[in-house]
């Protein structure tokens, strides 16, 4: 019988229980709401009524493929899964796509124009299309690579006098320094807000360079983890893929020997964060952990700003942002609010 490729409709619940148990027999556990919601598309290779290969894609990044044991030898469904999934995405206007994968199957997607970035012990990260991470690099501004070259990657969300202080720090200590602002849009505030909140509030640092992170620095919402085997590893993953990114190729092209990070005393996520940069960084990037800044002592936290917008307190943050950020959210309070009561979540760093 030949074999038919059709759309899989994860709100059916026959559907999604097919899918489901046909993906769980080949290993893999995670059906949360954080891995399957924000799926756009998943399609289903069918022997008659037989599921034997399935893919999904969500925004540009591919998710959830498998393809039965009893086929998957030659690679032929494989195949046919993926390039599927890339003719559906290019038919909507996307040609730059990323697969996170356990590292023993990097090679498959190589074999079909995939280029692996970085590896760890839990995944392989892979990318394929009419962009790639060496055109981000050559559309970042250069220095002299023999300076100190710093790095910093923030959310800012928003851009706080907190990350102020971190990034003044480094503009002392160093010849120049690169402020990457991550650019997914799982934020309060949008990635071209955030990046130009950061660039209105550290304007008069002339040795600082403002940058978009675009795809290579992503925030913890955009990697998938629905392969890891326990969610307890998902942290451990995302820092480590995110590190060797920035050591491997971000620091590496554009000369930066050190990497500041600030603090979060009040933050597990980011404690761990910053202990395995520390471990992966050095000796090529150097890390230098900065005590974070204070008013009244109480840290200042994005989170407080967030709260406050929610609250309509907009008053009480007047002490904590620069300028710039205070008068951007004074005029845009109502758009705002009504992101927040539309369900943008606010907690988080």
């Amino acid at each position: 019988m030949d074999i038919v490729t059709r759309e899989i409709n994860l709100d059916v619940p026959d559907q999604f229980e097919q899918w489901k148990t046909f993906l769980e027999l080949l290993g893999i556990a995670n059906f949360s709401g954080d891995e399957i919601d924000p799926l756009d598309y998943t399609i289903g290779l069918f022997d008659g009524d037989q599921l034997v290969g399935t893919g999904s894609y969500s925004g540009n990044i591919l998710k959830y493929i498998g393809v039965s044991h009893q086929h998957s030898e030659d690679g032929v469904y494989f195949n046919k899964v993926v390039s599927n999934l890339l003719t559906n995405l290019g038919q909507h206007g996307v040609f730059h796509v990323f697969v996170f994968t356990k590292p023993m199957y990097a090679k498959s997607f190589e074999h079909v124009g995939f280029k692996e970035l970085v590896q760890s012990d839990d995944a392989a990260f892979l990318e394929t299309g009419d962009y790639s991470i060496t055109d981000y690099l050559e559309s970042l501004p250069k220095v002299n690579k023999s300076e100190n070259n710093a790095g910093i990657v923030m959310n800012a969300n928003p851009f706080t006098d907190g990350h102020r202080y971190l990034i003044e720090q480094a503009s002392q200590a160093s010849d120049n320094v690169y402020v990457f602002v991550v650019s997914t849009d799982k934020s309060l505030f949008t990635s071209s807000e955030r990046l130009n909140l950061v660039k209105a509030g550290v304007s008069d640092l002339k040795n600082v360079m403002v940058v978009p992170g675009g795809d290579y620095l992503v925030s913890y919402a955009t990697f998938p983890s629905y392969f890891l085997k326990a969610q307890a590893d998902k942290v451990r993953y995302q820092t480590t893929i995110d590190a060797l990114i920035f050591k491997d190729w971000i620091a590496k092209h554009l000369g930066i020997n050190v990497r500041f990070l600030g603090t979060e005393p009040n933050s597990k996520t980011t404690a761990i964060y910053n202990q395995i940069l520390e471990k992966i960084l050095p000796p090529q990037v150097e890390v230098k952990v900065i005590k974070r800044d204070q008013n009244d002592g109480k840290v200042i936290s994005a989170r407080t700003v967030r709260q406050a917008i929610k609250d309509n307190q907009i008053s009480s943050i007047k002490n904590i942002v620069p300028k710039t950020t205070y008068q951007f959210i004074v005029d845009h309070k109502d758009d705002l609010q009504e992101r927040i009561k539309k369900g943008m979540k606010i907690s988080g760093n």
